[in-house]
C-alpha cells in the first residue's frame, strides 16, 4: 500500500501551535484515526517508521512533537546523551495541564479531518505510553495501545519525571476507573525504568477500577521497539504491533480501503 508521510499540520494549542505530522493511505477516502506519542526524542526516524507501518494497515496517523513549546517545530532529539538530557528536561518542565491540553486539541483535530471516520485509537511509546494512557481517559479514545509506558507508578525509591514536578494523577484516575478505552499495556520485563513492582502497582489500579485492560510482558529491555541501537528485538516487535494492530483494527474498524481497491492498485 502506498502510505503519505509527508504532510503535517500546526494544531493550535493553549501553549502555542504543536507541530504534528500526518500518515495515511494514498487512496482517497477516510480511515480511522491513530494519536501516536513519541518517546522524548520526538518524531524520530523508528517513530516515522512506527507510523508508517500503522498508515499501512489502514489508519490516518497523527504523531505530534510533543516538545512543541520548547523546540522549534521540526525538531528531532539525538539518540545520545545530549538529546536525552534535553528530553527529559522537557519533560519534567512541562506541565500537566499543557500534556492535557496538547491531548485534547489532537483528539479535536482528528475528529474533524478530512480523511478520518471520526473513530479514535491512540499508540504511544515510552512518555508516549503515559500521555497515551492519559488519552484513554477521554471517551473519544476506543482502543489505547502503551508500549513500556514510562512514570505512571509511584515508587518512591524509582526516578520520575512526568512535567509538574512529578505530581500527576495518572494512577488515581485508573484506580477510580476514568480509563475509557480498551486498554493493552506492553512491558519489557528487563526494563530498568518501570520495574516488577511499577508494573503491578500499575496493573492493581487497572484491576481496582476495572478497566477493559490486557497486560503483555516479553523479555526485552526499555525500548526494544526502537529499530535503531543495540535494544531493538525484531521478533517482538512483529509479535507486539501484531497484537496492537488487531485490538485497533477491532475497535476502530475499517476505513474507506476496501480489498478490491486494495487489489486494484497492486495490478
Amino acid at each position: 500500500m502506498t502510505i503519505i508521510d509527508h504532510e503535517f499540520s500546526d494544531i493550535a494549542t493553549p501553549s502555542g501551535p504543536m507541530r504534528t505530522h500526518l500518515f495515511r493511505p494514498a487512496a482517497p477516502g477516510k480511515y480511522p484515526a491513530i494519536s501516536l506519542f513519541s518517546e522524548i526524542f520526538q518524531v524520530t526516524g523508528p517513530i516515522r517508521r512506527t507510523a508508517a507501518m500503522l498508515a499501512g494497515h489502514g489508519f490516518l496517523v497523527a504523531a505530534p512533537e510533543i516538545f512543541h513549546e520548547y523546540e522549534p517545530a521540526g525538531t528531532v532529539l539525538g539518540y545520545d546523551s545530549a538529546g536525552a538530557d534535553r528530553g527529559n528536561f522537557c519533560k519534567q518542565d512541562k506541565s500537566l495541564a499543557a500534556y492535557d491540553a496538547d491531548l485534547a486539541a489532537l483528539r479535536e483535530f482528528l475528529k474533524t479531518h478530512p480523511n478520518s471516520t471520526g473513530r479514535l485509537g491512540s499508540v504511544g511509546l515510552c512518555i508516549g505510553g503515559h500521555l497515551n494512557f492519559r488519552n484513554s481517559f477521554s471517551p473519544d479514545i476506543r482502543a489505547a495501545v502503551c508500549f513500556y509506558a514510562t512514570d505512571i507508578h509511584k515508587i518512591e525509591t524509582h526516578k520520575r519525571g512526568l512535567g509538574a514536578n512529578m505530581a500527576d494523577d495518572t494512577l488515581e484516575r485508573a484506580r477510580r476507573g476514568d480509563i475509557r478505552a480498551e486498554l493493552l499495556m506492553m512491558w519489557g520485563r528487563q526494563d530498568p525504568h518501570i520495574p516488577f513492582e511499577g508494573r503491578m502497582q500499575i496493573r492493581r489500579a487497572l484491576e481496582e477500577g476495572g478497566a477493559n485492560h490486557q497486560t503483555f510482558e516479553v523479555n526485552g529491555a526499555h525500548a526494544f521497539l526502537r529499530d535503531e541501537g543495540p535494544r531493538y528485538n525484531p521478533a517482538l516487535a512483529r509479535q507486539c504491533y501484531g497484537l496492537a494492530i488487531e485490538l485497533l483494527q477491532r475497535r476502530l474498524g475499517e476505513g474507506d480501503l476496501s480489498a478490491s481497491v486494495s487489489g486494484a492498485a497492486n495490478r
